[in-house]
């Protein structure tokens, strides 16, 4: 069994900072990609950030310079530093991982979510 388990979501101020946290746990031999993306109300879920395992980063153009992607690959664990919030980034906020466990191939795993509210 594998595991994502998103944190820090909550209410924030336009303008104010989060940090959203992902950690995996399981049988994992590996772990490839990972990246958040975020799904508003009424509209398609969209990649926000992704990382690869040797820390190459690319960004959704919305978040550039705003939001910083980062891993920590001792702890199987991804972060997002979101600061300059505004109400566009108002959504639930997905960890996504291409993940190998122990004697499998590389499978595709999501988190359940955190929400994200961005409101004066």
């Amino acid at each position: 069994q594998v595991q994502l388990v998103e944190s820090g979501g909550g209410l924030v101020q336009p303008g104010g900072s989060l940090r959203l946290s992902c950690a995996a746990s399981g049988s994992i031999f590996s772990i490839n990609t990972m990246a958040w993306y975020r799904q508003a109300p009424g509209k398609q879920r969209e990649l926000v950030a992704a990382i690869t395992r040797i820390g190459s980063t690319n960004y959704a153009d919305s978040v550039k310079a705003r939001f910083t992607i980062s891993r920590d690959n001792a702890k199987n664990t991804m972060y997002l530093q979101m600061d300059s919030l505004n109400a566009e980034d108002t959504a639930v906020y997905y960890c996504n991982a291409v993940i190998q466990r122990y004697g499998t191939s590389y499978r595709n795993y999501w988190g359940q979510g955190t929400q994200v509210t961005v409101s004066s």
